[in-house]
């Protein structure tokens, strides 16, 4: 593209991308503890029903009072979570004040009273065994028994706040330039997430996170665009890799900013405080060159350009760049960009169709299963702080593999063995006995390991497959159906209270199915960056990658359906 050999000429691998790059990426660093916070704010301690409050028992030790006042969870031997009794068994207690061997289910007239006492809710609330954090939303509102559903429903908002986020910055971005959108998203992320923490109830807790989650999807389109826009090709696996190890990063960061910090507000604050620094540093960043250009400011494409061979000393170089060199090179691009552009755009040619619905279904079905793993910890049976390492680290190798894998074998397999693997590894899990939690949870790491594979592969794939004028309409759109799936995770965790097995197969079936979509997706391994719309269809004229068969039909049909 004519574009690149500007690029070239100004240094295209200089100590300017090398810095644009590091400062984009220190962000990413902190989503991760946004986006995974919920494992620890709203993890959920032990507890079971408080005394009645007419009661005098002081005479009793706690364990005491515990037999006396709440029953057993005879399944799986512990108080129960939200019973009590109407009032205290004192035959639990025998004359020397020791626990009564009659708690067993005999004959006994004792243990058949015990067993038809009348029992009733946490009438005066509930008591808390803190012990991996000092303080949660759960044990500060109360958000068990009958309203614990409201812990999913809490991660569920925020991310539908990143969803609409996806779509307001998505567009926007690409009218008014990706720095601008850049700097609000870092405001408001450093705000939102503030008044997150010293948030007064639950409802405006959630109303901040919402607010949040749209910041952080302003801040991963822009930042992404960015770092793609300013870069050649040929660099574009191992930067956008690079991009995702810092997102891994900041998993095991958040692991130990929250074992050191266990309250619940300062680690919200804890999270969002560097952003306030990030909005600070991003008014440095110059606008995509690109950007400039299709929208016709060509005279600060040129500045930005010349700025850029300065830093990376190639000053001569740069001031032969001008305006009639820069026009004359972008003709093409320019005569191709005329006139707005919106996500009707994604499917306005037979090519753009086929790659925004197939792109749709890989975003929706990685972000489904990847936060259905992710989100709920604690049923593995293992210190919360130590599986959050555990999940972070395995991305480290699953992204070394899957980058090497593109760069040989290309985008789309990569793409298509990422998630079929992954559904394979969650089904395979369903059939391990629940009692084995070393194998369940080795299972859960290889099939988090290759959903992060796939998120790492999607996110470069994407911003190769959508040309320059519409690419952040593309992301925006791939970043929403990947956050309807983030929202639809938590809700399917409820299912498992009725069915234990249908989470894990409805997590596993979905990356299978988008696996196999993900084939007819045309490849991107060296190809250059599309800057317009024909430039996709050029290139799918070219190399014609998609099967004639029946699949590949349905999937065209289905196009032409939405479309009309």
């Amino acid at each position: 593209m004519a574009f690149g050999d500007l690029l070239e000429q100004v240094g295209s691998t200089g100590r300017f991308q090398v810095l644009h790059v590091t400062l984009l990426c220190m962000p990413i660093l902190m989503m991760a503890s946004h986006n995974l916070l919920q494992n620890f704010v709203a993890s959920v301690p032990p507890h079971h029903c408080s005394v009645h409050r007419n009661l005098s028992l002081s005479s009793l030790s706690p364990e005491q009072v515990l037999l006396l006042t709440v029953p057993q969870d005879i399944k799986n031997s512990r108080p129960e979570r939200c019973l009590r009794y109407a009032a205290p068994q004192w035959q639990l207690l025998s004359e020397n004040g020791t626990y009564s061997l009659k708690v067993k289910r005999d004959s006994s007239n004792d243990t058949e009273d015990l067993l038809d006492a009348e029992l009733q809710g946490c009438k005066d609330g509930w008591e808390y065994s803190m012990t991996e954090m000092s303080s949660t939303i759960i044990s500060e509102w109360d958000l068990v028994c009958d309203l614990r559903s409201l812990k999913q429903m809490g991660q569920t908002i925020y991310m539908g706040g990143v969803l609409v986020g996806a779509v307001i910055f998505g567009g926007l971005s690409d009218r008014f330039g990706r720095r601008f959108l850049l700097l609000i998203s870092n405001l408001l992320m450093a705000v939102g997430g503030t008044c997150a923490a010293f948030s007064t109830s639950f409802s405006v807790f959630c109303l901040f996170r919402f607010i949040t989650g749209m910041a952080l999807s302003g801040l991963g389109l822009n930042s992404f665009s960015l770092i793609v826009e300013w870069i050649p090709t040929r660099v574009r696996t191992v930067v956008g890799t690079g991009t995702g190890y810092c997102y891994t990063m900041g998993q095991l960061i958040l692991a130990v900013v929250a074992y050191f910090i266990r309250d619940w507000r300062w680690l919200t604050l804890a999270v969002s405080v560097p952003f306030y620094i990030t909005f600070l540093y991003s008014w440095w960043f110059l606008e995509s060159a690109r950007w400039l250009v299709l929208n016709r400011k060509s005279e600060q494409a040129v500045k930005n350009l010349k700025t850029v061979a300065r830093i990376n000393g190639r000053r001569e170089e740069g001031d032969r760049i001008n305006l009639e060199m820069l026009q004359d090179s972008m003709k093409k691009e320019m005569s191709c960009s005329q006139g707005s552009y919106s996500v009707v755009d994604l499917l306005r040619t037979p090519t753009m169709r086929n790659i925004t619905i197939c792109l749709s279904a890989v975003w929706f079905s990685t972000s489904f299963a990847y936060y259905g793993l992710s989100m709920d910890l604690q049923k593995f049976g293992v210190d919360i702080y130590l599986i959050q390492v555990i999940f972070g680290a395995v991305d480290i190798p699953a992204k070394v593999v899957v980058t090497v894998s593109m760069s040989i074998f290309g985008r789309r397999p990569s793409q298509c063995a990422a998630l079929i693997l992954s559904g394979v590894t969650i089904l395979i899990n369903i059939l391990v006995p629940y009692e084995k939690q070393t194998v369940r949870t080795t299972l859960a790491v290889l099939g988090k390991g290759c959903l992060a594979a796939s998120f790492n592969c999607c996110y470069l794939y994407s911003g190769e497959l959508y040309p320059t004028i519409i690419r952040q309409n593309g992301m925006g759109w791939v970043s929403m159906m990947a956050r309807v799936g983030a929202m639809v995770a938590p809700m399917v965790l409820l299912l498992g209270e009725a069915v234990p097995w249908l989470p894990g197969f409805i997590y596993g079936v979905a990356p299978i199915l988008s696996g196999v979509v993900a084939i007819y997706l045309p490849e991107t391994l060296g190809a250059p960056l599309p800057d317009t719309i024909q430039d996709v269809d050029e290139r799918s004229s070219k190399v014609r990658t998609t099967p004639n068969c029946k699949l590949s039909s349905f999937i065209f049909f289905l196009s032409e359906v939405t479309v009309r």
